[in-house]
């Protein structure tokens, strides 16, 4: 048997991996080189580093793409059926039971959680997906075994998932992301929503109008989750609830804001689908302090604190880290990679702001917006601009909304540069 893997990365690795082990003979094709080429060849796999030559791969029998390569591309585009790492991963765990967490904004936060309370519960639960840990990895380390997964979803990964079937599908939110590989807001939000066909029961924001409106046509079963009235999760008297069951106390979370409490939501009823009883719950909330990157205090440095908030990507994203913050308190550091998204929504927090320094491709996108807005070059000049005016009080926020790939691997170094260059000033 003869398999493709398109793009490397460590989904693509993982996916190698596995194939190798599987007794597939496996060509990997990558626009660049990668760290682990020498491993993957002395294991047999043949790499070749041009994906510009398609003709000879017309006789295989299974491919796999990297999810950031769009379907579109000439060498994924002449196969009718090509999967991505956590489908071929299911197909050779099919013990693992699948609980999948997607959303425009949260998933990193809830499915962190959400593995916390699994592993409580089941010492062999994971948590792969989007996170970047690839399923596939795990699978060939560890064979079949019967689990938890906790199973992080992006729209690009969803593109290629024709086969996989989930316990339950957390749908979070719906707000404009990653116009620059879709053609509209409607095609981006209907590849999120549809996914929900594949699952036994499909958990919804029923405070998201975009929620609602694109998962009404679907025939599964609904659970729905709401901060504001009396759904099927819902808070009453300082409890969340399912049904009449209590899920946990309100005070066992220890991440501010209603962004958070929400997440907590989603993660504690697919934990209770999953089997893990509301003490087990109420103890992984109550030892959670959050996920790198995603508001993450970094230092305190002469009363003022400096955040790394690298994981907003968008600008709905941003929008919940400022509302975590007192008026005129925030010096903002924002810009990246430009998706095509509005930050008009960003506008409503002015009040928020003491100033704003915008850097990387979006800079006079976001400028427009905020007059008042410096531009800068990078993010180091940036935050050195925000540490001279900064004062007691005050908050440094690198909250980015975009995309880091103007100037960063991805998300992760701009997080991780961003607190070195703070632990040096």
């Amino acid at each position: 048997m003869r398999a493709l893997v398109i793009g490397a990365a460590r989904s693509g690795v993982g996916a190698a991996h596995l194939l190798t082990q599987q007794g597939y003979h496996v060509t990997l094709v990558s626009n660049q080189d990668f760290n682990e080429r020498d491993d993957l060849e002395t294991m047999g796999v043949q790499v070749i580093l041009d994906d510009s030559e398609t003709d000879q791969f017309d006789q295989v029998d299974l491919v796999i793409k990297n999810p950031g390569i769009p379907n579109s591309h000439p060498l994924v585009s002449r196969f009718s059926h090509v999967i991505n790492e956590i489908e071929l991963a299911s197909m050779y765990n099919p013990s693992g039971k699948l609980y999948g967490i997607s959303g425009t904004n949260g998933k990193t936060t809830t499915v962190s959680l959400l593995y916390d309370m699994f592993k409580i519960h089941d010492s062999h639960a994971i948590v792969v997906g989007n996170i970047g840990i690839p399923y596939s990895e795990i699978v060939y380390q560890e064979g079949d075994v019967s689990r938890n997964v906790a199973l992080e979803l992006s729209s690009f990964q969803m593109e290629n998932l024709p086969g996989l079937k989930l316990e339950a599908y957390a749908l979070m939110n719906l707000t404009p992301d990653h116009l620059d590989r879709y053609e509209s807001v409607e095609a981006y939000f209907s590849v999120k929503s549809r996914f929900g066909s594949q699952a036994k029961v499909v958990v919804r924001n029923a405070d998201d109008a975009e929620v609602m409106k694109y998962t009404q046509s679907l025939e599964v079963p609904f659970i729905n989750v709401s901060l504001e009235s009396k759904q099927h999760v819902y808070l009453e008297k300082g409890w969340c609830f399912y049904g009449e069951d209590r899920l946990f106390p309100c005070d066992a979370l220890q991440l501010a804001g209603k962004h958070n409490l929400m997440n907590a939501m989603f993660a504690a009823v697919m934990a209770y689908l999953g089997g893990v009883t509301s003490d087990q719950i109420t103890q992984a909330l109550s030892t959670f302090k959050g996920v790198e990157h995603r508001l993450e205090l970094v230092q305190t440095l002469h009363g003022v604190r400096y955040f790394n908030d690298s994981k907003a990507t968008n600008p709905e994203s941003t929008e919940k880290a400022l509302s975590a913050f007192d008026d005129h308190q925030v010096i903002l550091l924002a810009g990246g990679y430009d998706k095509k998204i509005p930050f008009d929504i960003l506008a409503n927090y002015t009040s928020k702001l003491k100033a704003i320094y915008v850097f990387g491709d979006s800079a006079l996108s976001i400028k427009s917006v905020f007059e008042e807005a410096i531009v800068v070059e990078t993010m180091f000049e940036a935050l050195q601009q925000a540490h001279k005016i900064a004062t007691e009080g005050d908050v440094v926020l690198l909250s980015p909304a975009c995309a880091s790939f103007d100037q960063f691997k991805d998300y992760e170094d701009r997080g991780r540069q961003f607190k070195k260059m703070v632990h040096e000033l």
